[in-house]
């Protein structure tokens, strides 16, 4: 199943998330920084550490006695080569112009083979290049190194030889540097995390505190009772106020439409009744014409047995009268339940004493229980256990078993006191399952289907239920189940 997340929910994470790729972002732009400065660091110090050696070789060409070819070059720097190496910290190569090494500032007691000599295309790109300087960048056993070649003039500014100054980009300060800044703005990001955190919760719970009071008000938006409207406060947001505006505005219109549709179903409501009312009155009127009609084509007073035929007459009338004597009150029973009157009963006592009436031997009441109480009108509970009783000894009627039997059982479960009424009469059929608790709804030719609506009604006036289960030729069970009240 799909969880759906709350707005405030929401919008306490997306201001979490947002202080969270802040961080990320400004870390990021914060090393990319650093290592932008390093470079333009590391590039810098060699071009000034590049311009200074070419200083000092300036002022001991313009100061040497040999002569100014590039033959004398390691003659010119033999001492003086590794006092400028001293000063700038830096070794020192010359190169003739074919690339061989002329004299290096590298001591060493073995001949020095790794700069013999000057790759060619680095003498080409010197060459070519307009600065008449070439920088090469490259990396050993992850040490980065830059090596700058370019040429030493004499003073009429003739080439003498190529002078190549190699560079280690020594980064443990910027990365120390670097590393105690990312410290630093690590806790200072997790305080204000912390911080963001308090604030996201106060902000989303204000900005949602309006929608939960809307969306309490609609949950409890009921079709069948006056609904509140919402009082608009002074600092509700324009959204908000739009939203609670359309509430009521809807709540106005679902009074207009619960009172038109009310007015309807009772007009309709009374229609239906008038049509029961009609039809049920209408079949006893039925034989009572053909009895009269009868009676009068056949009557003669002279008749020795007259007395017997006005007495079977009467009889008759007598009888269908009864029929729609039992029709009215039925008919008002269900339309004008009388007002109920809660009592504290016990419904052992309660169910025992409506089993009385019946005078059938196959009816069982059974109860593990002396007392379970609970509230009720005492005359509705007697009616409902009686009428579901009937119901049982009609079905039990329609099919005629070997040993007939009503279970009246009352029981508790949980906080739930249970009345039961099982019978191993006719059944109910599939089809009219979904139609048994319906008015008018009935398979007895002479019932009119307001028995177990009723008892359906009174159930659920008491925050109840009332099921069933049944399989058609094998009986049925009612079960009734209302609140119980603890007993101190």
């Amino acid at each position: 199943m799909k969880l759906h997340k709350s707005l405030r929910f929401r919008i306490f994470l997306s201001m979490l998330l947002l202080v969270v790729v802040a961080s990320i972002l400004i870390a990021v732009v914060t090393i990319y920084q650093y290592r932008e400065e390093a470079q333009d660091y590391h590039r810098d110090r060699l071009v000034r550490k590049e311009t200074a050696i070419t200083k000092n070789i300036d002022y001991v060409l313009e100061n040497t006695t040999f002569p100014k070819e590039t033959q004398y070059i390691p003659l010119i720097f033999k001492k003086k080569i590794y006092e400028i190496k001293d000063i700038n910290n830096l070794e020192i190569y010359f190169y003739d112009f074919d690339g061989k090494l002329l004299k290096s500032s590298r001591a060493s007691f073995l001949k020095d083979t790794s700069h013999a000599k000057i790759p060619k295309y680095i003498l080409d790109a010197l060459e070519n290049s307009p600065e008449k300087r070439y920088l090469e960048e490259f990396e050993e056993d992850g040490q980065k190194y830059q090596s700058s070649y370019s040429y030493i003039t004499d003073p009429s500014f003739k080439p003498l030889a190529i002078l190549n100054l190699p560079y280690i980009e020594d980064d443990d300060f910027i990365n120390k540097e670097l590393k105690e800044n990312l410290t630093r703005m690590g806790i200072a990001y997790f305080f204000m995390l912390l911080i963001a955190v308090a604030i996201a919760y106060f902000l989303s719970k204000y900005i949602t505190r309006s929608l939960n009071q809307v969306s309490e008000k609609i949950t409890a938006t009921r079709l069948d009772q006056r609904n509140a409207k919402i009082d608009l406060d002074e600092n509700t947001t324009q959204e908000i106020s739009n939203l609670v505006v359309a509430y009521n505005q809807m709540i106005d219109e679902l009074e207009n439409s619960a009172a038109q549709l009310a007015a309807s179903e009772r007009e309709a409501a009374w229609r239906e009744m008038a049509k029961q009312v009609a039809h049920e009155i209408k079949n006893p009127l039925t034989p009572m014409r053909l009895t009269v009609q009868s009676f009068q084509r056949k009557f003669d007073p002279e008749d020795e047995k007259i007395k017997e035929k006005v007495e079977e007459y009467s009889n008759t009338l007598i009888q269908q009268i009864d029929t729609m004597s039992s029709i009215a009150s039925a008919f008002s029973t269900y339309a004008d339940m009388p007002a109920q009157q809660d009592e504290t009963l016990n419904l052992v006592r309660i169910t025992k004493l409506a089993m009385d009436i019946f005078n059938e031997g196959y009816i069982y009441f059974e109860s593990e229980e002396k007392e379970i109480i609970a509230k009720f009108d005492r005359t509705q509970l007697i009616r409902v256990i009686t009428n579901l009783i009937k119901n049982s000894i009609q079905a039990i009627d329609q099919k005629q078993p070997e040993n007939p039997k009503v279970v009246v059982k009352v029981y508790s479960e949980n906080s739930k006191a249970c009345i039961t009424v099982e019978d191993n009469g006719l059944g109910i059929s599939e089809e009219n399952k979904d139609k048994i608790f319906e008015p008018k709804f009935t398979t007895k030719s002479s019932g009119m289907g307001l028995g177990l609506a009723m008892v359906k009604n009174i159930v659920e006036t008491y925050n109840g239920q009332i099921t069933f289960e049944s399989q058609e030729g094998e009986g049925a069970i009612f079960k009734v189940t209302i609140p119980k009240l603890a007993v101190n």
